[in-house]
């Protein structure tokens, strides 16, 4: 790999690589060699010169996500070795055999030592999503690299980065196919049949991250009147059904998201429990809902983005908490997350107690939940943990 330009930090200021978090932000930079633009790489230096890292400079506060800490540069085979990494912590999870299931986040970002990329395995079709131009203009490579990988279990590769990079300013090409081809697509997850439209649904097609907290509900669910909240493809609902919820409503605001449910029920065949679809907003929608459900899903889109949000999208979780607290049934159970990285799980606990005030129910936490096995965060960079959950029992 050949690095065009180089970057010495401030002295003093080269502790936080040292200990392998990945970004370096703009203020620790002393000096510049070369003329550097968004997605070059270039190789860091301490202010004695020394070589600490490689990565890929960005605009912004953060100057550079970090791929590769020393003592020495990046070979060339730099992404096979990450993804083979990758695959392996993957298999040691035992997610790349299990029968019941053959769909996994194979990158996670920062955790995979690949800030800036997530990368989805749906049964043979892995879809890539960039979130950096620098991870954007190395796609092909990537590709390239998970072919070697999966050799012949591999069916397509998928870039879907365009939405991604818009969000940060970054105007490209249109999404398409690196390698192979692929049309409708049904992935299995413990057992339960998915369509994922990696196209034109949200995200990489699924929600990936949630699989260990559709299993807890299912846990749960027999003889249970359920609520899906924000149900996008309907999830959570279908392992109710299967696990013998004797009705599930599901609420979205998009059509589209209710119409794959449905898709999603004619895969799933066998449950003896009714199903209810309504396309509505949840939060106009909850405060007239009736009042007999044992158990409600709140699981809302990110409404805290950024931390210039953070007031407004704590605003927002509390909003549904209450509704959700004073309409839900004695006794019953409220599954409830933020997605928002910018809302910490401490800051999401303390906006759930005081919905529970505001709505005078008594509750108690039984679960704290977070990111399935496959979304890992790394020790040395806690940031990726964005995903934060409660269940809660509530009087």
């Amino acid at each position: 790999m050949t690095n065009t330009s180089r970057i010495y930090l401030k002295k003093g200021r080269d502790e936080s690589l040292r200990r392998y978090h990945p970004w370096i932000f703009s203020g620790a930079i002393d000096r510049v060699e070369g003329n550097i633009v968004d997605g070059d790489r270039v190789d860091v230096f301490d202010y004695g010169k020394n070589y600490l890292a490689t990565g890929f400079a960005s605009t912004g506060s953060i100057a550079v996500k970090v791929f590769w800490f020393g003592p020495s540069k990046p070979a060339e085979d730099i992404w096979y070795y990450k993804l083979l990494q990758a695959y392996k912590h993957r298999n040691n999870l035992l997610l790349t055999s299990d029968h019941d299931s053959n769909a996994y986040r194979l990158v996670f970002s920062e955790a995979d030592g690949l800030p800036g990329l997530v990368i989805d395995y749906y049964n043979g079709v892995a879809v890539i999503q960039a979130h950096s131009m620098g991870m954007y203009l190395v796609k092909q490579e990537i590709c390239d690299a998970l072919v070697r990988v999966y050799g012949n279990k591999l069916v397509a590769v998928y870039d879907k980065s365009k939405e991604a990079l818009s969000k940060s300013g970054i105007h490209e090409g249109d999404d398409s196919f690196l390698y192979g081809s692929s049309t409708e697509l049904i992935i299995k997850e413990n057992g339960h049949n998915f369509q994922i439209d990696f196209i034109e649904g949200q995200k990489t097609g699924f929600f990936l991250d949630q699989r260990d907290n559709r299993a807890l509900l299912g846990h749960y669910s027999k003889g249970m009147k359920v609520l899906n909240t924000f149900c996008y493809t309907g999830g959570f609902s279908i392992y109710a059904l299967a696990a013998g919820a004797t009705h599930v409503t599901s609420l979205d605001a998009s059509k589209r998201a209710i119409d794959a449910v449905q898709k999603n029920l004619l895969l799933n065949k066998g449950y003896k429990g009714t199903h209810e679809s309504i396309v509505a907003d949840a939060k106009t929608w909850l405060p007239s809902m009736e009042t007999d459900y044992d158990i409600i899903v709140l699981d809302p889109p990110a409404f805290a983005k950024r931390r210039a949000d953070l007031h407004r999208g704590v605003q927002g979780y509390k909003f549904i908490n209450t509704t959700a607290f004073s309409r839900i049934k004695s006794g019953g159970l409220l599954f409830t997350f933020s997605c928002s990285q910018a809302i910490s799980r401490e800051q999401f606990t303390s906006m759930v107690m005081s919905s529970a005030l505001e709505a005078r129910r008594n509750a108690r936490i039984i679960h704290h939940l977070g990111h399935s096995a496959d979304h890992p965060v790394s020790i040395f960079h806690p940031e990726g943990e964005y995903l934060k959950g409660l269940v809660m029992q509530v009087d």
